[in-house]
Order: structure tokens, then sequence, then C-alpha cells
């Protein structure tokens, strides 16, 4: 089941949910993270092709890259034709090895990535209101407002996600209602899993 929505929208809380009622959870963010951080198998690429300015405590310096990759579009498509082979990798690695009776397979730029929506046998979108996701990214990070907003425009629009759709839990309210909503859908993917 690939699970995708904007930045805000609650992927990770979602996923979170999930994951407690039994199913394995494989997140492209994570594996970014991994592979970007100390020790990361794409940091020798990133110094080659962006510098060593952008390597800082071992890992990739994520203001700096952001800042560049938004600035330069030539740079984003860089960095995502080194990242993006080697998260479909290990994301096809960790899904044949899960353990759960069925995957959400996080993947925030689903909708934008045909290769991804290939992959997955249902599409289910985290949604919420701009606001909303825009006060939760505020509060976690230390992004501008429009910092914050250039990540959202970056991209599907909630309409594109919504058309992408096959299952959507609204997430503009309290973890409790994401809770019941993902407790249901559960049930529902057990039984396309089977026995």
């Amino acid at each position: 089941m690939g699970l995708t929505g904007g930045i805000g929208s609650g992927k990770s809380a979602a996923a979170e949910e999930f994951a407690r009622l039994g199913a394995s959870v494989v997140d492209t963010d994570a594996i970014a993270h991994q592979l970007t951080g100390a020790g990361g198998r794409a940091l020798p690429e990133i110094e080659r092709v962006f510098g060593p300015q952008f390597i800082r405590d071992g890992k990739m310096d994520r203001q700096r890259m952001r800042e560049r990759v938004f600035s330069d579009p030539a740079a984003k498509k860089t960095l995502e034709g080194l990242l993006h082979p080697m998260i479909r990798e290990e994301s096809a690695r960790r899904i044949a090895a899960a353990p759960g009776p069925y995957v959400i397979h996080v993947v925030p730029l689903l909708v934008e990535s045909p290769d991804y929506r290939r992959r997955v046998d249902r599409v289910l979108v985290v949604d919420a209101p701009e606001e909303t996701r825009l006060a939760r990214v505020r509060e976690r990070s230390r992004l501008s407002e429009d910092e914050v907003r250039a990540i959202i425009r970056s991209q599907a629009s909630r309409e594109a996600l919504l058309a992408a759709a096959d299952d959507v839990i609204d997430n503009g309210g309290e973890r409790d209602a994401l809770g019941k909503q993902v407790a249901a859908l559960h049930q529902k993917y057990l039984q396309f899993a089977g026995p």
C-alpha cells in the first residue's frame, strides 16, 4: 500500500499507527536519511558531485542542500538522480523482507513518481488543509513560512493527490481521529492481503 501526502499532512503519524497494528512500514524518507546520514552510502557521491561543503559533521548538510536544490532545478535533478536509485533498491529489499501481513510503503513523491506508483497496489493519501500542514511543519522544524510554502508548491497539489487516491485519511483533526481511520483501513488491507 503506497502511503503519500504533502509535507506536514501526517504521513509519519499514520505510518506509526499502521506499524502499531502490525503492518510492515518501509519509509523512503527514513531510507534517504540513512543514505545521507553519518556513514551513509550516498555521502561519497554527494561529496564528489556537489563538493565537500555539502558534508558537515560526517553527514549531508541538509539545510545547505535544501537551499541549493530549491534555487537550482538542475542541482535538484542531479541529487534525485543520485539518491533515487539507491532509495528504490533499498526499499525493494526491505519490502521483500517485510514480515507483516502487508506493507505500508511511505513515499512522499508517490504521485509524482510513476515508478513508485507501479510498485503499489493501492494509493493511500493522508490529507490535511494547507494551513494545518504549514503550522505542523513550522512547529517541528526551523523552516520559515516561505520555505515551507516553497516545499508545498514543489509537491503535487492537494487536488492531484486526492485524484490519485484509492483511500484517503482526513488528518485535519486530532490523533485519535487518525487512529480510528487507520484501524478501519487496517481491517480492509488485511482482507486484501488474504489469509
